[in-house]
């Protein structure tokens, strides 16, 4: 909490934040204003409404902070930079963001909520260093209902490549160290992500689709086109990293392809072929300069880093669990839910390299940090603390049922057709 300190100009937004973060990373079942309020020993939930909502200071310059204290811990020269996005489920329309949309959260279309995220990995950890909400032309398109989320005005649509480019651009920019960028078939289908890349000089490997259209020497086909052509000894057997269970073993082989005209360096379609199953995904690459086959597969492995970070992130740190509905208050809870879950990742790069874990014991991991930490931090609050929040609660609830009741019989008197009473 030191080094965002200077981010708030006054002392109570800067105590609230750290009760928030504080909160986040305790052991409490859900997190939200009013579970993090108790536990702060707060009255109500007012003051942690008021950091997020009303309070002044800034989001992104916190996630700069962010940004710099994670590649402060885990620098690392041969980091890649992992693109990709999660959605929380929403009810309603009102929440900033919103709409029916395709989510891997819940594996179908339903009303959610979808943000990119970018992910600093490194040979000792990985965290988030960024986040962007993608906003739907249903949304940009109309201006009154931006304006009552707290859309800045002037928000134009822009796709999930386009949001996951800028970020990437932003953190390169920042002198973040990394050599790669990583994504799946969202960010590898759609060219802008690569051609910001490339004219970057910045190397990526991209899922693709099987249908994904790539140019060689012998004329244009699609990925599984080409797969199927690929004779059995150009596959090589190759590890894609280690995973809970062990290595993670797979067949490769690479083919050359074309790239810009106007452009120097290496480009190839990468080819993973699952040796049970003999499944098939794609990846399209490219390097400023020659790199062996085992490298490209050493990034296209860490692109499995993103799906911890965001299961961390969500079963750790409370990412998911805001509810709030505007822009600003969406950005401010994400972004100290970032700073949560940097805290543990760093921490545990930090263990593992002072403090080798004895024989017979795995290293520290940041769900075990966790644990520690937030057994560390609880508070013990008397009885009456706990009453006067199971009061606020019941209070609270009251005056919600009596509202809904209010909407209710308003709305049963106005489709009331009286020529139907008898």
């Amino acid at each position: 909490m030191d080094r965002i300190g200077g981010r708030f100009t006054r002392v109570e937004p800067r105590r609230r934040a750290t009760a928030l973060v504080l909160g986040l990373l305790s052991d409490l079942p859900r997190k939200n204003c009013w579970t993090l309020a108790e536990h702060a020993g707060n009255a109500t939930p007012d003051g942690m409404q008021h950091l997020l909502h009303r309070a002044k200071w800034d989001a992104d310059a916190v996630r700069d902070d962010i940004r710099a204290s994670v590649v402060e811990h885990l620098h690392d020269t041969e980091a890649v930079l992992v693109v990709d996005e999660t959605g929380d489920l929403k009810k309603g329309t009102a929440t900033v963001g919103v709409q029916r949309q395709y989510t891997g959260t819940a594996g179908r279309i339903e009303n959610a909520q979808v943000a990119v995220y970018l992910v600093y990995s490194a040979a000792r950890g990985h965290a988030a260093i960024d986040r962007a909400l993608y906003v739907s032309r249903s949304w940009t398109d109309n201006p009154d209902r931006c304006r009552s989320a707290g859309i800045p005005d002037g928000l134009v649509f822009a796709t999930k490549p386009q949001l996951a480019a800028r970020m990437v651009v932003r953190a390169l920019e920042a002198g973040t160290p990394a050599r790669w960028v990583a994504g799946d078939e969202v960010y590898g289908d759609n060219p802008h992500l690569r051609t910001a890349l490339e004219h970057r000089r910045t190397g990526y490997v991209l899922a693709v689709s099987s249908t994904h259209p790539v140019v060689t020497h012998a004329g244009k086909f699609q990925a599984r086109a080409l797969a199927a052509r690929i004779p059995k000894r150009a596959w090589q057997r190759l590890s894609a990293g280690a995973g809970a269970k062990g290595e993670r073993y797979y067949d490769w082989a690479q083919i050359d392809i074309h790239g810009p005209s106007d452009q120097l360096g290496q480009w190839c379609l990468l080819v993973r072929r699952n040796r049970r199953t003999g499944e098939l995904a794609f990846y399209r690459c490219f390097s400023p300069r020659p790199v062996p086959v085992s490298e490209l597969v050493r990034v296209a492995g860490r692109r499995w880093t993103v799906e911890e970070t965001f299961q961390a992130g969500k079963g750790l740190t409370g990412l998911d669990e805001h509810q709030v509905r505007r822009w600003t208050s969406w950005h401010r809870w994400v972004t100290l839910a970032m700073l949560a879950h940097a805290f543990l990742a760093v921490t545990a790069a930090t263990e593992r390299r002072d403090r080798p874990a004895p024989d017979g014991l795995i290293p520290l991991t940041g769900n075990e940090i966790q644990h520690l930490f937030a057994a560390l931090i609880s508070p013990v609050h008397d009885l009456a603390h706990r009453l006067r929040w199971s009061h606020w609660r019941r209070r609270h609830q009251a005056r919600a049922r009596q509202c809904h009741y209010r909407q209710q019989a308003t709305s049963s008197h106005e489709d009331h057709d009286p020529r139907l009473e008898y």
